[in-house]
């Protein structure tokens, strides 16, 4: 983690990974599939977030193969047909990753960590859930405050870009409302 405990790229990927393990046991390169799929779907492909290796998980004891599944060779080839879930030790990190920071700025990585902790915000106690989400509430008022004083000193320019801050701010204000919603239900 930063030194203001928001998520680094690899734990991003981390936290995408466990998560992803709570909802089914996967084989490794079921889940290695599943991880790249999110991310690209909200980022794009970049090389930046894929550094985390699955395996390392399993060598830290975060996953391991299911009992029924792990075959009789311990070969590499046959370990990556193995079906994964996570272990206890798997589940706290996905805790301590649920409950990181978030940045002030609403950055392709900040986008992705905002959807994987809503994501697998259920899994989270109801209070540490409802923080979450008055950080995310906080951050996209943040995000808000800054569209309109770009409007303010940009706003009044030919063009198209005054419409644009509209719709940013338009969706910054339904971001709000849906999370306030949210919190509210928890």
């Amino acid at each position: 983690m930063y030194a203001d405990r928001t998520l680094i790229p690899t734990e991003v990927i981390r936290l995408c990974a466990l998560g992803t393990l709570t909802l089914a046991p996967l084989t490794y390169a079921e889940l290695a599939r599943e991880v790249r799929a999110f991310t690209s779907r909200l980022s794009g492909p970049t090389l930046d977030m894929m550094g985390t290796s699955i395996e390392l998980l399993r060598t830290e004891g975060l996953i391991e193969a299911l009992e029924a599944s792990a075959p009789a060779a311990q070969g590499a080839d046959s370990r990556a047909d193995a079906t994964l879930r996570l272990t206890a030790a798997g589940e706290a990190e996905l805790r301590d990753l649920l409950s990181a920071n978030l940045r002030n700025t609403l950055d392709d990585l900040s986008r992705i960590v905002f959807a994987l902790k809503l994501r697998f915000l259920h899994l989270l106690e109801p209070a540490v859930a409802r923080e979450q989400i008055d950080r995310m509430i906080e951050i996209s008022k943040t995000d808000r405050a800054r569209r309109a004083d770009t409007k303010a000193r940009y706003g009044g320019e030919p063009g198209h870009f005054s419409a644009w801050l509209d719709a940013d701010i338009d969706r910054a204000n339904d971001r709000v409302a849906w999370l306030t919603a949210l919190k509210g239900r928890l």
